[in-house]
Parts: structure tokens; sequence; C-alpha cells
């Protein structure tokens, strides 16, 4: 009866795609003092999956947890790291400036520029994903709809 609730192992990219397509996913090694409460006063802050990089998955990793650890990691950017995840592709780019974390309702500007300006982009390919580089890490700046860059 126990195998009735075992989950199917079938492709993880593809769970993970149907599961997170259309969303977005904050990667962290734990929030600085009040972030986390300031992004949740942010419109649509609430709105996204948050996991912990610091959380190793212990035997099979679900979906996310092998996309964040066998492709997203990899790359070393500096977290928090934004993922927007659409069914073409998912667009990575970091939440830091000057070695500290970007103010929350700096994420909507992300967002605005997001398909043009990633730290990288990752294809489905095969079972796993292509990785194709943007921006240097150390390129972070961000456009305002005042007409000035932070």
């Amino acid at each position: 009866m126990l195998g009735l609730f075992r989950r199917s192992k079938g492709d993880r990219r593809t769970r993970f795609m149907r599961r997170y397509s259309g969303r977005s996913i904050i990667v962290h090694s734990g929030f600085p003092d009040e972030w986390f409460e300031e992004l949740l006063k942010q419109p649509g802050g609430g709105g996204h999956f948050r996991l912990d990089a610091r959380r190793v998955p212990e035997g099979e990793p679900t979906p996310i947890e092998w996309v964040v650890h066998e492709f997203v990691l990899p790359l070393g950017l500096p977290h928090p790291l934004f993922i927007q995840v659409r069914e073409e592709a998912l667009r990575v780019r970091h939440l830091t400036r000057y070695d500290m974390a970007m103010h929350p309702s700096e994420i909507a500007w992300i967002l605005d520029e997001l398909e043009q300006r990633y730290h990288a982009i990752l294809y489905p390919d095969g079972g796993g994903f292509r990785v194709e580089r943007g921006l240097p890490p150390e390129e972070n700046s961000v456009e305002t709809p005042y007409g000035f860059s932070l």
C-alpha cells in the first residue's frame, strides 16, 4: 500500500518545468536582516518561491533542488539569486550590488529588463540544461523608470 504514495522519479526537468513555468524563484543562503519582511511588503513579493541553498538535499533531490544544486549554484553567482522560469528557458540574475543584497523593491526593475539583462540563461537540453552566460557577475546595475541607473 505504501507504493501508492511513492513519488514518480520521472524526468526531473519535465517535473520542474511543469511545476514552476511562469513563476519565479529566489535562491538564498539566509536572508539579511529584515530583507524577507521587506520582500513580503512588495507587490507580488510573497509570490516568489524561495529555496535556501544551504540545505543540501539528502537522498533523491526534488526537481527544484536538482535544478538549483546541479545547474544554478555552479554558476558561482552571489546570493540571493532571482530565477525567472519560462517554458523556453530559465533566466538567472543575482540580487546583490556592492557585496550587499539589493532592496527587494528593485526586483520589479530587474523583471523589466530580465529579457535582455541576465547573468545566465538555462535552455532545456537533453535531460538537463545548457547554460549561456550573460552579464558578468560584477555588473548588476539596474535602469530605473526615472532615467538613472542604480
